[in-house]
C-alpha cells in the first residue's frame, strides 16, 4: 500500500504527545470526577452515574459523526488537522468549568452542571481525538510500524492518564493534619482542573504542529468520497458492523472498558474506605501502576511481533482482569495480608503494577488492530473510513466513564454508601458491599469480553493479503487514469463535419 516515507522517531513522538490530552481527561474522569461529585459535593451516586451515562449517549452520536465528517473533509490542511487545531480551546474551557460548579447548587443543579460540562468536554475531546486516532492509521500502512505508532501514542496517553492522578495526589490532595484524606478537600479541585486544562490544550496543538509536515504524504482514499449526509453516516455504520472482526473488536472492547469503568469509578472509594490507606499510600498505588505500564509497553510491543496482535490482546485482557479482581476477592475471603502488616500496602502496589503491565498488552494492540480493520474495510467497500472506525473505537473506550460509572453509582446507592464520610466511619455492611461491587460483581464482565474478542479474525498473513490486493487495486486505478486522454475524444457519429 502506498504511503509516505518511513516515519522518523521525532514525528512518532510528536504524534504521540497529543494523546496526553485524552489520557489526562480519562485519568481525571475515571479517578477523581465521580468521587468529587459524590463524596465531596454530595451528589447522589445514581444521578452522578446518570450524568456520565448521558454524556456517553451523546458520544454515541458524536463519535461516528466526527469520524465521518473528518473522512470527507477536503482542505489544504488535509482531512484531520483542521479538527486538531480547532478542538483545544473549547475542550480546555469546558474541562476547567466542570470542576468549578457554583456554590449552593442542590441535587438537581449539581446533576445539570455535571451533565452539561461532561457532555461538552467529551464532545470537544471527540472533535480532536477521533481525527487524531484516524491520523495514526494514515501515517503508515506497515503492519509492524503501526504497532509501534500505537505504542508511542499509548505511552503518552498513559502518562496523562496515570500522571494526572499522581500529580493531583502529590500536589493538590496531600494529607494535612486537618484533612488526612486530601481528596476530600473541595477547594483543591478548581485549581487542579485549570492547570490540567491548559496542559491538555498545549499537548493537542503540539501534536498538530509536529505532524503538520506529513499532510502531503498521508495515506489517501483510493477513490472519491461523497459529501456528508445522515444517510451516508448510517450506511457507513452498517457497513462497519457487517465486518466480523470489527464487531468482535468493538463489542469486546466495550465490555472490557465497562469493567474498567466500574473499577476506576470506585478506585478512590476502595482506597479510602475498603483498603483504608492514606493519600500518600494511594499515591504509591498510582506510581506502581505507572511503573507497570512503562515496563509493559516495550515488552508487549515485542511480544505482539512474535505472537501476533490478537493473542497478545487476549493475554493482556486476561492478566489485567486477574490482578484487578484478585485482591478484593482475597480480602473478602480473609486471605489478604492484615491491615497494618509490613506487606499490606506493598502487596497492593505489586497487584496494581502487574495489572497495569498486562493492560499495556491490550493498549498497544487495540489501535493497531483497528487500523488493520480499516484496510479490510477499504478492500470490501472501496472506501477508506478510518474516522468512522476509530470513532466507534473511541466510543467503546468511553463506555468506561458511561456505563461503568452508571453501574458504580447505582451500586453505591443500593448499598446506601454515605456521602462525605471520613475514612473508618463507614459501616461494615457498606464496606462489604463496596468490595463485592468492585470485586466479584464485575468479574463476569472479563469473561464476556474475552469471549467476544475471540471472534476477531485478522492476523499477519490475512493483512498481508489485504495489502497486496489494495496495492493492485491502486496500481490498476492509476493505470486507468494515465491511459485516459486529458480531453475526451470526439464522438465520430456526432463530431462536427
Amino acid at each position: 500500500m502506498t504511503h509516505g516515507p518511513a516515519l522518523p522517531l521525532a514525528t512518532r513522538v510528536a504524534y504521540g504527545v497529543g494523546a496526553l490530552a485524552e489520557g489526562t481527561k480519562n485519568g481525571v474522569f475515571e479517578f477523581f470526577l465521580f468521587f468529587y461529585y459524590t463524596q465531596v459535593l454530595g451528589l447522589s451516586g445514581t444521578l452522578a452515574g446518570a450524568a456520565m451515562m448521558i454524556a456517553l449517549v451523546a458520544d454515541a452520536v458524536t463519535d461516528p459523526l466526527v469520524g465521518s465528517l473528518s473522512d470527507s473533509t477536503r482542505s489544504r490542511l488535509g482531512r484531520r488537522h483542521p479538527y486538531l487545531y480547532a478542538a483545544a480551546p473549547p475542550m480546555a474551557l469546558s474541562f476547567a468549568l466542570l470542576f468549578r460548579p457554583p456554590d449552593g447548587l442542590d441535587q438537581l443543579g449539581l446533576f445539570a452542571w455535571l451533565t452539561t460540562f461532561a457532555v461538552l468536554v467529551r464532545f470537544a475531546m471527540t472533535l480532536y481525538f477521533v481525527p487524531h486516532m484516524a491520523l495514526g492509521a494514515e501515517l503508515s500502512s506497515d503492519y509492524r510500524e503501526r504497532t509501534s505508532i500505537v505504542a508511542v501514542r499509548s505511552f503518552f496517553g498513559l502518562v496523562g492518564g496515570i500522571g494526572a492522578p499522581i500529580l493531583g495526589l502529590a500536589v493538590w490532595f496531600r494529607s494535612t493534619p486537618e484533612q488526612p484524606n486530601g481528596q476530600l478537600e473541595a477547594a483543591a479541585y478548581p485549581g487542579f482542573a485549570a492547570v490540567l486544562a491548559v496542559g491538555m490544550a498545549l499537548a493537542i496543538w503540539a501534536s498538530a504542529l509536529g505532524t503538520h509536515h506529513r499532510i502531503p504524504t498521508l495515506v489517501r482514499p483510493s477513490g472519491g468520497h461523497e459529501s456528508f449526509s445522515t444517510g451516508r453516516l448510517l450506511r457507513e455504520v452498517r457497513e462497519a458492523l457487517a465486518s466480523p472482526s470489527f464487531r468482535a473488536l468493538f463489542l469486546g472492547v466495550v465490555v472490557f472498558f465497562v469493567m474498567r469503568g466500574v473499577q476506576n469509578a470506585l478506585g478512590l472509594h476502595m482506597g479510602t474506605y475498603f483498603w483504608r490507606v492514606t493519600s500518600e499510600e494511594i499515591l504509591q498505588l498510582a506510581v506502581g501502576t505507572a511503573l507497570g505500564v512503562v515496563a509493559g509497553l516495550p515488552v508487549w510491543t515485542l511480544v505482539a511481533r512474535r505472537l501476533d496482535k490478537k493473542p497478545t490482546f487476549l493475554l493482556g485482557v486476561a492478566g489485567f482482569s486477574a490482578f484487578v479482581l484478585l485482591p478484593p476477592c482475597l480480602q473478602l475471603l480473609g486471605a489478604w495480608p492484615a491491615h497494618g502488616s509490613p506487606v499490606y500496602v506493598p502487596s497492593l502496589v505489586a497487584a496494581s503494577a502487574l495489572a497495569a503491565f498486562f493492560a499495556a498488552a491490550a493498549i498497544v494492540t487495540a489501535g493497531s488492530m483497528m487500523a488493520d480493520v480499516a484496510d479490510e474495510h477499504e478492500l470490501a467497500t472501496g472506501r477508506r473510513q478510518e474516522g468512522v472506525l476509530f470513532g466507534a473505537q473511541s466510543l467503546a473506550a468511553k463506555s468506561a466513564s458511561g456505563l461503568g460509572h452508571q453501574i458504580a453509582g447505582v451500586g453505591l446507592d443500593l448499598i446506601a454508601f454515605p456521602a462525605g464520610a471520613a475514612a473508618g466511619a463507614v459501616g461494615s455492611p457498606q464496606v462489604l458491599g463496596l468490595g463485592l461491587l468492585a470485586g466479584p460483581g464485575v468479574g463476569a464482565l472479563a469473561i464476556v469480553a474475552i469471549a467476544l474478542l475471540w471472534g476477531y479474525r485478522l492476523d499477519r498473513e490475512r493483512h498481508a493479503a489485504i495489502v497486496r490486493a489494495l496495492d493492485e487495486r491502486r496500481r490498476s486505478a492509476g493505470a486507468r487514469l494515465r491511459d485516459e486522454p486529458a480531453f475526451p475524444a470526439p464522438d465520430p457519429v456526432h463530431a462536427p463535419q
